[in-house]
């Protein structure tokens, strides 16, 4: 249906392309969040075979992420200069070679060699999937494939657990590790055997600003209010994420079974709000009013089912209706960035952007951490809406400033 309504009034091999390259990017969206979850899925049966703790483990899965943040801005401006589906290419090879080896050669310092490789390889797929979706979906469709790409990433998230251990359970862990690796060789295959999509006339695809000048239209004050619109939001997802199950045990007495419902349904309802968020995003214009809306009213579900005596079937309802209005933001959240780059260099702008992405992700464990130990449980939905408020006066000030300046 998703596909159907993206392709609709187009003629049919315009309409071929757009699926084909939809399709192409977003099943590598899609390796990416299995490769992100390998080791962490995979981390019980690498402790027993490894004979580490489970500091040792956390150490290769912190240097993956700190790899991935520090090269994700640089890969960016790689992917503007060298063609974006080059680097998305190379970077499937490279991810698949690093569990591979893995999956061969099993040992604690392959394991830190496994995270550098992977690391470097997962730090090309927001920089060079956004720049393909720029330059080769419609404006009026863009809205629709950043929805999609962006479900497919969630879909490879809610997977990764169920196929990675089924295949170590019937195969072993050797198995499962050199299988992730063969995912990404099968989707770098599938998307060299596409043809390359020709750019949009009405695309950004000039030139972009070179040198001192290419980093300038960067430091712009837009962009990086836009890191921090991401380090931001990141944090908010972190609390929720993280800490829900913990937060509602503690905090609301609920059982473990009806804790970790109330978090299903908030990421499930996260992903259905991802799609609807498509066609939101391709209906207007002010795409910061809709974040700013989303935002605050998924703030007001977090706190009347955190703050609310409530049945535990309301409290995972109320959980449900914040993480579809969680997920209805991003499509608008990728068409802010979309709109801030200058032309030629969407590449860069989203590689910088989303390294507020990361930032996020290593300080917001800290923070819901650090929350659960030396305040009440429930102090930790406090600061996931604070951080969504925040995020949600982004997005009004976003398209007031940009008004004025039209």
């Amino acid at each position: 249906m998703a596909l159907n309504s993206l392709i609709s009034g187009r003629e049919p091999t315009e309409a071929a392309s757009e699926v084909q390259t939809l399709a192409g990017i977003s099943a590598a969206h899609l390796i990416s969040h299995v490769h992100m979850l390998t080791l962490p899925v995979l981390i019980p049966l690498l402790k027993d075979r490894l004979g580490v703790s489970f500091l040792d483990l956390g150490f290769a899965l912190t240097l993956f992420s700190a790899i991935s943040g520090l090269t994700q801005a640089p890969m960016g401006f790689l992917v503007d200069r060298i063609g974006a589906r080059n680097v998305l290419v190379a970077g499937l090879t490279l991810g698949g070679f690093s569990f591979a080896l893995l999956g061969l050669w099993t040992s604690y310092p392959m394991l830190f060699v496994c995270a550098v490789l992977a690391g470097l390889a997962n730090c090309v797929y927001h920089p060079a999937d956004y720049a393909i979706l720029s330059r080769s979906i419609p404006e009026q469709r863009i809205g629709r494939a950043f929805s999609i790409h962006t479900f497919a990433g969630y879909l490879g998230s809610a997977i990764s657990p169920f196929l990675l251990l089924g295949i170590a359970g019937s195969l072993g862990l050797n198995a499962a590790l050199i299988a992730s690796g063969l995912f990404a060789w099968a989707a770098a295959l599938f998307l060299l055997l596409l043809p390359q999509p020709a750019p949009l006339a009405e695309s950004k695809a000039g030139k972009p600003a070179e040198g001192l000048a290419g980093v300038k239209a960067l430091l712009s004050p837009t962009i990086l209010s836009l890191v921090m619109f991401f380090a931001v939001f990141a944090m908010s997802n972190s609390a929720m994420n993280n800490f829900t199950v913990a937060a509602l045990m503690e905090g609301k007495a609920l059982t473990l079974v009806s804790a970790n419902a109330a978090l299903t349904a908030y990421l499930a309802m996260s992903a259905l709000g991802i799609l609807a968020g498509g066609y939101l995003a391709d209906r207007t214009r002010r795409h910061g009013d809709i974040a700013a809306l989303g935002f605050g009213l998924n703030a007001m579900c977090i706190l009347f089912a955190a703050y609310v005596d409530l049945p535990t079937a309301v409290v995972v309802l109320a959980m449900g209706c914040g993480g579809f209005l969680s997920g209805m933001i991003l499509p608008s959240r990728d068409m802010l960035v979309r709109k801030a780059s200058p032309p030629g260099a969407a590449g860069r702008v989203f590689g910088l952007t989303s390294t507020g992405l990361n930032v996020g992700g290593i300080f917001g464990p800290i923070l819901g951490g650090w929350i659960l130990d030396h305040a009440p449980p429930l102090t930790i939905f406090a600061a996931a809406v604070g951080f969504m408020l925040l995020t949600a006066l982004y997005g009004f000030v976003s398209d007031r400033v940009t008004a004025r300046t039209a």
